[in-house]
């Protein structure tokens, strides 16, 4: 075990020291910077330029990596995306008297990253941090729809597409076709697909890169949402979602 953190510590010295430098470093200096002998830095720096953290460049230095900025860059929007995303919430909640969620895609998942409702003792079946299938979640559906051909397969591919209701799409072939239609009309609802008796209206949400990040949607019964309702919510929804994109750079 404390040679384990030991390999750990190490790893993040190299990080460390590479972000602290203005030119790209050879190996030799960040041996010397580190410490650490030629052979426990190549093996370390080997095993960060595998997955992207480290880049070697031709003339054999080292600088950080993309998958590093990558990372820290989702961490940092995701503060952000929280921060600006809970006025629209709270508007969607007390405008249209609906349940609002913010959620993320993860694979073929949606998990839930903020949830504001009028009625503190009504969790429905939802709750921060809650995963459901994307295939039938409105936010799911648009963040897939978002998705290139070989994105959507390879986030679909253990996906068992399991038959909650009777509306749940279970095809593979079918569902792709359905996420043609989302991405032309820019939201999808979850019509009693995943529970009977419930609704819920999503809208992506981009951010400065035109990447869509993340997903917001109203959701309640049937009765709250019925037939006649469904283009004011989802024309709502639509609108705090670029509401929201705006205030995350996006034009």
């Amino acid at each position: 075990m404390e040679e384990n953190v030991r390999v750990i510590d190490r790893a993040f010295d190299i990080l460390e020291v590479l972000a602290a430098s203005n030119t790209p470093m050879g190996l030799s200096e960040i041996c010397r910077a580190t410490g650490m002998s030629k052979s426990t830095v190549y093996r370390l720096i080997s095993t960060m330029h595998n997955r992207h953290y480290v880049e070697k460049n031709p003339d054999n230095t080292y600088s950080i990596g993309y998958k590093l900025i990558e990372t820290v860059s989702m961490h940092i929007n995701h503060l952000d995306l929280l921060t600006e995303a809970r006025p629209c919430l709270n508007d969607i909640m007390h405008t249209l008297g609906l349940t609002a969620h913010l959620g993320i895609l993860d694979g073929c998942d949606v998990i839930y990253l903020e949830k504001t409702d009028l009625y503190a003792s009504n969790r429905q079946y939802t709750e921060i941090g809650y995963r459901s299938p994307a295939y039938c979640s409105s936010m799911g559906k648009c963040l897939l729809a978002c998705l290139s051909r070989e994105e959507l397969e390879e986030a679909m591919q253990n996906c068992t597409f399991q038959k909650y209701t009777p509306n749940t799409i279970t095809d593979f072939l079918e569902f792709r076709r359905y996420l043609k239609v989302v991405r032309h009309q820019g939201w999808a609802m979850d019509n009693q697909e995943y529970q009977l008796g419930h609704r819920c209206i999503g809208a992506p949400v981009y951010d400065y890169r035109g990447a869509a990040i993340a997903a917001i949607s109203a959701s309640g019964s049937t009765i709250q949402i019925p037939d006649d309702r469904i283009e004011s919510v989802e024309k709502y929804v639509r609108k705090t979602a670029e509401t929201l994109s705006r205030r995350l750079g996006y034009t």
